[in-house]
């Protein structure tokens, strides 16, 4: 990639991201949309703003944390612009791939925790959920976390332990009764 034209370089460089952090990035913008539609548009918009900035670009750290403070700005004005529009019905559940062998109880045992999950996550603040989701999807340090949602990193690492407490205590009866 470096013997070739600055264009190049940066065209080929956003192709890469695109097959490297795509599905992390829509999985993020999934989970904080709720919505496939909204989440396609987006993770749109977040390529093209990359690569309208592709000249503009130098390495600072890992490429995921740009593409997802860039997404995280867009869902947070589109959810701005939509003001009280909730997350969708089960934004939660997890892109897996499907496998027509799977017994019918695995099946309904896996939708029932994902089904605890969303209502667990859904008694999250904001924030809470944005600091779990930014670590799952984008695998981001706290401190890269921090920087993007703009707070200092105790901050942030006190919004994800909040979080995960909170999860365990409104997930632990649940596990209980299995």
């Amino acid at each position: 990639m470096t013997g070739l034209p600055e264009d190049q370089r940066a065209d080929e460089r956003i192709r890469q991201w695109v097959e490297t952090h795509g599905k992390a990035l829509r999985g993020y913008l999934w989970a904080i949309t709720g919505s496939h539609h909204d989440a396609d548009e987006l993770f749109q918009e977040v390529f093209h703003r990359a690569w309208r900035n592709r000249n503009q670009y130098t390495e600072q750290g890992r490429p995921l944390a740009y593409l997802l403070r860039i997404a995280d700005r867009l869902a947070i004005d589109r959810s701005r612009k939509h003001s009280a529009q909730t997350m969708g019905e089960q934004p939660w559940r997890a892109l897996e791939p499907r496998d027509d062998g799977e017994p019918p109880w695995e099946k309904l045992e896996r939708q029932e925790s994902a089904r605890q999950l969303e209502v667990a996550m859904n008694e999250l603040t904001e924030i809470q959920r944005r600091v779990l989701l930014l670590k799952y999807y984008g695998d981001l340090t706290f401190a890269e976390i921090a920087e993007l949602i703009d707070c200092p990193l105790n901050t942030a690492l006190s919004h994800a332990r909040r979080g995960l407490q909170r999860l365990r205590s409104n997930l632990a009866p649940t596990q209980d009764s299995t």
